[in-house]
């Protein structure tokens, strides 16, 4: 969903970039929290995965295709406040570079793709381990929950913001049923992504995932070949000064 210059009047479009912009200044602050020597490479890598994969339409409908918005994912992996960042580069760097969505509507893009789909995605992720459990299954059910709501939901935003300011003459209701009936069959791909990504992430790295970070506190960490987990011992002897070398030789 990158929509072009045009389909929205001026004020709409103003409003939107108001709130966009208000949302990453936001976000600049609170990402500090998220970010530390593990989540800021992979922030980077995130957004550069999504901006690729972006780039890759699978087909939903006669005449109709899609691609993945990534929101949820990126929420999941890096944490909400991060995800909205990284999702406006991949926005901006879109708009400006390729002319994908229109840079007098970047700012509605960055609402609908960058907060829109992050705040559904994130919220059902944390909702769905708070209410089921904690477990690996219920991180990759929220995940995939969120993910395929956070695009009709995207498309709904849109049909509202259409019904304010939009400049076509075309009935908000079948604006309505085409836009969340699409975006249906492609939330089914972006679930099956997400989940798909997440899945391999935090099979073998799970204190990389902002959203599953506890099944590490938990124990569940990247095993052997022989199916157990490393542990590291080091023994301890008592010098004849008297004091401890954890290194186990005599000084």
């Amino acid at each position: 969903m990158h929509v072009p210059d045009g389909f929205l009047d001026v004020p709409t479009s103003a409003a939107t970039a108001a709130l966009a912009a208000g949302t990453v200044a936001v976000a600049l602050r609170q990402s500090r929290r998220e970010l530390d020597d593990l989540t800021a490479p992979l922030a980077g890598l995130t957004a550069c995965f999504v901006f690729a994969v972006q780039m890759m339409n699978f087909p939903v409908a006669a005449g109709t295709s899609g691609h993945l918005m990534g929101g949820a994912l990126t929420a999941a992996l890096v944490g909400p406040w991060t995800a909205v960042l990284c999702m406006t580069v991949v926005l901006l760097v879109q708009a400006v570079f390729f002319a994908d969505g229109g840079l007098v509507a970047l700012g509605t893009n960055v609402v609908l793709v960058g907060l829109v789909t992050v705040l559904v995605g994130w919220g059902l992720l944390r909702a769905t381990t708070a209410v089921w459990s904690r477990s690996r299954t219920a991180v990759l059910a929220g995940a995939g929950l969120g993910a395929f709501l956070s695009v009709p939901a995207a498309a709904l935003v849109f049909t509202a913001l259409f019904a304010a300011g939009g400049v076509a003459d075309v009935p908000v209701g079948t604006v309505a049923a085409f836009m969340t009936g699409v975006h249906g069959l492609i939330g089914l791909g972006e679930a099956a992504i997400t989940v798909a990504v997440l899945g391999a992430v935090v099979a073998v790295r799970p204190d990389l995932v902002r959203g599953a970070r506890h099944l590490a506190r938990t124990g569940l960490a990247p095993r052997t070949d022989t199916g157990r987990t490393d542990t590291v011992r080091t023994d301890t002897v008592r010098t004849d000064t008297g004091r401890l070398d954890p290194t186990g030789s005599a000084r």
